[in-house]
């Protein structure tokens, strides 16, 4: 299996709700190195796997509608505490819309995986991996 992966980050602003969180509760803001890693059996004509300035790319535009926002008033997050590992899969299921749209130069089927982990810190992350 070959894997690119591309890297971003984002800055967002954010709280939760339930117990569990304690003072992160309350808003605050977090910054997230995003790895973005795509994956196939075997390589294309060219020999990659995709273009991966079309993937930074991508992986940049999807951050884009994230970035210096409050999310707690983004309404594709209503009722949903963004934590990490929500985060992941959302940035994960925007990248496959944007593959399946054909901005990314491949076909989605010729890929086996996506994955997106967010780092919260040099010793913290959470990632989601899906098919394309």
């Amino acid at each position: 299996m070959f894997e690119v992966t591309v890297r971003d980050h984002m800055m967002i602003a954010h709280s939760f709700r339930g117990e569990v969180f304690g003072p992160a509760r309350r808003l605050h803001g977090a910054t997230y190195v995003v790895d973005a890693a795509f994956a196939r059996d075997g390589l294309d004509d060219d020999g990659i796997v995709l273009d991966i300035g079309r993937a930074g790319e991508a992986l940049h535009a999807v951050l884009a509608e994230l970035t210096y926002r409050n999310l707690d008033d983004e309404e594709a997050f209503a009722r949903t505490n963004t934590t990490t590992e929500v985060l992941a899969r959302e940035v994960a299921d925007r990248l496959a819309q944007r593959l399946r749209a054909g901005e990314l130069g491949v076909a989605h089927d010729s890929l086996a995986r996506i994955r997106v982990t967010l780092h919260e810190s040099p010793v913290a992350w959470a990632s989601y991996e899906r098919a394309p």
